[in-house]
């Protein structure tokens, strides 16, 4: 599924009325009977009392078909114009005339004022915001300024239903200037918009859904839009690897974590083991010698590949006593835990250099050590993965993290095309860019995960699926999206406060025997 911009909307639209021929009055019709369907599945009975805001662009005129396909299933919703009916233009007009026309209740909040508005939202069961949609760039004015303050002190209490978008959220970045209604529930009109997922968008759509109202969503390919695509559990499971059942451990692949230090012993452990909990055959774990002792006990189920330190970090020479060794590996993942060192930059160019072009996966203090080394990424033969954070990221681009958080998805897709290398931009709605431009969003994903550990479980089920035969692209929408899920689900029996990398790990193997599950059972 895409992810439209405002712009893509409306090309698309343009599209389907002129060359299709759908007149733009028979889309707004079609939009408004969806939203009443909606609206009428979330009412308790013909007494439910609706109200419809509706300003004067087109978002308005899908909320007086609401209003008036309301009527006509025999409830009473209330209509509130909220700007002079003069201001109303285009195919709004032709349906807010329809409605006067029919005689149908509606109040103009220009006559009426703001007090009897209140009124009216303190009665209501549910509001429809169709105020501004889409069309709004830059902060909201008044009077929906103080419409909008008003309908949030119901937020939570109330049923809410945006109209494509929560009204004061931007559509393309989902910033919020001044005020934006927090919705119940976000009905989008073809695909869900870009505001959905980034900065502000997620804490105001509410549940969200994307539905028909005639605008082919073939049309963003023959308009050759460059669209982001959403991660969706069908897309998931489509993009694991295959278990055959006649497989064994060389046949799902050998994972190398190379890092840890003194500091950071754990870190390459939750990427070891979540990479043998996800299915890989082999996982070996390279660490510095002096805390070889401290893991290998604990974890007899690993492999371990003990190297040469200096000052409880990897020494340059612990590549040549890993260099005979590289050829028997998958895949690698390197940087967890592994910390800056003075001799790093030289050491990881070297890593490089001695691989035999396995995917790898660079991560944490790796991707600090690297950030200068473009040239032996650009010549390295095999898939390079960079998996940052905001702060990493902005360390990587000589900037801020405000900078990198304020273009997610734009700052992805340049830098991945850039470099030609994969991207997997962290955060709350992870970003997956590929070096051909394709951009991929993470819809799922909650506060469980901000916590140390998370992202190194993350590298290493990456690390695990390229190893069992997954493109780049694949294991990292698999990873990110199971990873996401996973501490959802454990949140929910442990707190968001609670979840710990193990759990975690743990979390991933349940929603794994839940695809297997639902395979057998398809």
């Amino acid at each position: 599924m895409f992810i439209a911009g405002q712009k893509d909307m409306q090309q698309m639209d343009e599209y389907t009325i002129g060359k299709i021929g759908l007149p733009g009055v028979v889309l707004m019709e079609n939009a408004g009977a969806t939203i009443a369907e909606e609206v009428l599945s979330a009412s308790c009975s013909e007494h439910s009392k609706v109200i419809v805001l509706a300003g004067g662009g087109n978002n308005g005129g899908d909320g007086f078909v609401v209003a008036r396909k309301l009527f006509d299933q025999g409830l009473k919703p209330l209509l509130c114009l909220l700007v002079n009916p003069e201001r109303v233009k285009g195919d709004a007009k032709i349906h807010l005339e329809a409605y006067v026309n029919r005689g149908l209740p509606i109040f103009y909040l220009h006559e009426q004022g703001l007090d009897r508005l209140q009124n009216h939202l303190n009665e209501a069961d549910i509001i429809v915001d169709a105020m501004l949609g889409t069309g709004i760039n830059g902060p909201v004015r008044e009077p929906f300024l103080q419409v909008i303050s008003m309908v949030n002190e119901h937020a939570g209490k109330r049923c809410i239903i945006s109209i494509d978008l929560p009204s004061g959220l931007n559509s393309d970045n989902g910033k919020v200037e001044g005020a934006a209604v927090q919705a119940s529930k976000t009905i989008s009109f073809v695909f869900p918009k870009k505001g959905f997922f980034l900065n502000d968008g997620p804490d105001y759509i509410g549940e969200w859904k994307a539905v028909d109202i005639s605008v082919p969503p073939s049309a963003a390919t023959i308009l050759g839009l460059s669209m982001p695509r959403l991660i969706t559990e069908s897309l998931v499971r489509a993009s694991l690897p295959r278990r055959p059942a006649t497989g064994h451990k060389g046949t799902f692949g050998h994972v190398l974590v190379a890092g840890g230090s003194r500091q950071y012993i754990g870190a390459p452990v939750f990427s070891a083991i979540a990479s043998l909990r996800s299915g890989a055959g082999l996982t070996t774990m390279a660490v510095p010698e002096n805390i070889y002792p401290m893991v290998a006990a604990k974890h007899p189920e690993l492999l371990f590949l003990p190297l040469p330190e200096k000052n409880g970090h990897f020494s340059i020479e612990a590549i040549s006593e890993m260099a005979p060794r590289l050829h028997e590996f998958d895949s690698i993942a390197v940087g967890p835990g592994m910390s800056r060192f003075s001799d790093g930059e030289k050491w990881i160019r070297e890593l490089i250099k001695s691989l035999h072009s396995q995917p790898i996966v660079v991560d944490a203090d790796a991707l600090y050590l690297i950030r200068n080394e473009w040239d032996i990424v650009r010549e390295y033969e095999g898939h390079v993965i960079f998996t940052p954070h905001p702060g990493e990221m902005a360390r990587i681009l000589n900037t801020t993290v405000k900078e990198i958080e304020a273009d997610r998805l734009g700052i992805a897709r340049a830098f991945a095309e850039e470099h030609q290398l994969y991207l997997l931009l962290k955060g709350h709605r992870s970003v997956i860019a590929t070096p051909n431009g394709e951009v991929y969003i993470n819809p799922i994903g909650n506060s469980a995960l901000g916590k140390g550990g998370s992202g190194d479980v993350l590298t290493g089920m990456i690390a695990s699926f390229l190893a069992q035969g997954a493109q780049p692209l694949e294991a990292l929408i698999s990873a990110s999206y199971l990873h996401a899920r996973s501490g959802e689900k454990k949140a929910k029996a442990l707190s968001h406060y609670g979840v710990m990398p193990f759990d975690m790990i743990d979390g991933v193997c349940e929603q794994l025997r839940e695809i297997e599950q639902r395979e057998s059972q398809s």
